[in-house]
């Protein structure tokens, strides 16, 4: 897929689906380069000696709308609290990619993209950002689009669209 530019997006949840290859990372990357836009590759490459709490400061220093409450709250959901000294290269993948999950929701940006948001996740941890993603819906002014093969049956997604190889 060469063109990958969209429209204005509805607020809500968007869904952005296709095979492998059909370019939903390439698009959540560009939408993430708009003002008030956020999209972390949630491995966290290149941070291997980076604590959470570093990454999560990076993150805060581009966001206006940061909301360190939720945050807070994340920490204790995802189960993360025992990692906050840790560096990520000691972290399993779920768990790495739970600190950029919690900087993405916390994030307060207008445009969040979020790229496969459950691959590498346990159970209760696919529960609690799920139970967020679906409290977002109904939001009036911010969009969240998240990327995976699928539309997750148990959201209520405003708008899904299909990417091809």
């Amino acid at each position: 897929m060469d063109d990958l530019s969209i429209g204005p997006l509805p607020p809500g949840l968007v869904a952005v689906t296709g095979d492998e290859g059909s370019g939903k990372t390439r698009l959540l990357r560009r939408l993430g380069e708009r003002d008030d836009a956020l999209w972390l590759d949630l491995a966290l490459p290149g941070q291997d000696d980076a604590t959470p709490a570093q990454v999560w400061d990076a993150v805060r220093s581009r966001c206006p709308r940061w909301n360190a409450v939720l945050l807070d709250e994340l920490v204790d959901a995802l189960a993360l609290r025992p990692h906050l000294e840790k560096k990520l290269f000691m972290l399993s993948t779920g768990s790495r990619r739970k600190v950029a999950l919690a900087a993405l929701l916390a994030g307060g940006a207008t445009l969040t993209c979020i790229d496969q948001p459950f691959d590498a996740l346990d159970a209760p941890s696919g529960r609690v950002v799920r139970a967020f993603l679906a409290d977002m819906a109904g939001h009036d002014a911010r969009t969240w689009v998240v990327a995976d093969y699928e539309a997750d049956a148990r959201l209520p997604w405003t708008t899904e669209l299909r990417l091809d190889a």
